[in-house]
């Protein structure tokens, strides 16, 4: 980097900083969405398509629970299997590309915090950095948990109870590619954002807008509201699916109490 005399960058040395760090994002990424291309046939069959039949990991473990006399509803356990058609001739080409678009977003999230991180870090004081570095790792970590917990319990619970879901016995359930890709896609990505909570509270106290006297004040009031939004993420007449829902949402008010300041 090119320095004016008194040691400091100019104007110009921070844009090229800059457009060397969007380079190297873009090559990267490039070179992920080209390799996820060609990996996501397999990716589809073994992951995405995986909550479609009863051998998906949560419908055996619901299995195991019931067979341990935990009361598990039984439409949960029943042999389960979804058939997806395609509607449209260039809807499976267009998805693969959408999909390794998708992947190489979600795998190279950490190295695009990684070069923000980097870009940003020289004009902070030392205590700065310490919140910001922990602002980013955090933030990292519980979008790919909430990514997780949509994947593998909001996405097959909702799936499940939607797709068995009958108005009349006349009628039967068949489901389009592109009405499960679009459920897929928004429950796990929706799950990855609800999980930033923690941060947005730290944010909000580190500003002054927010103390841990709030959460004691309101918890009722939240356990409530956070009822209704598990129902309305996963609209499920049983208690066990939406308690299932629930816990992971709740977990994150009480993190966010810990996180924010007394």
């Amino acid at each position: 980097m090119t320095n004016t005399d008194n040691g400091e960058a100019t104007f110009w040395d921070h844009l090229e900083v800059l457009r060397w760090m969007l380079i190297r994002i873009i090559v990267v990424w490039t070179v992920l969405l080209i390799v996820g291309f060609a990996f996501i046939p397999w990716l589809f069959d073994h992951v995405i398509m995986a909550p479609t039949s009863n051998h998906f990991f949560l419908y055996r473990w619901l299995a195991a629970l019931s067979s341990h006399f935990i009361p598990v509803p039984s439409d949960l356990v029943k042999p389960f299997h979804v058939s997806v058609i395609n509607l449209k001739l260039a809807s499976q080409f267009f998805l693969q590309c959408e999909l390794a678009f998708w992947l190489a977003m979600l795998v190279s999230f950490p190295y695009i915090v990684f070069e923000i991180w980097r870009f940003i870090c020289p004009a902070l004081y030392k205590n700065e950095k310490r919140g910001v570095r922990f602002t980013f790792v955090l933030g990292t970590l519980l979008f790919y948990a909430g990514c997780t917990v949509g994947y593998g319990l909001v996405f097959p619970l909702t799936l499940r109870f939607l797709y068995t879901y009958q108005l009349s016995a006349s009628i039967s359930n068949q489901l389009s590619l592109e009405s499960y890709m679009d459920n897929f896609l928004m429950l796990t990505f929706m799950m990855g954002i609800i999980f930033e909570l923690p941060i947005l509270s730290w944010l909000l106290s580190k500003l002054g807008f927010l103390h841990r006297s709030f959460f004691a004040k309101y918890r009722r009031h939240a356990i409530v509201v956070l009822l209704v939004v598990a129902a309305f993420i996963t609209p499920s007449s049983d208690p066990f699916t939406l308690f299932a829902v629930f816990l992971p949402i709740y977990l994150l008010w009480e993190l966010s109490a810990v996180l924010v300041k007394p």
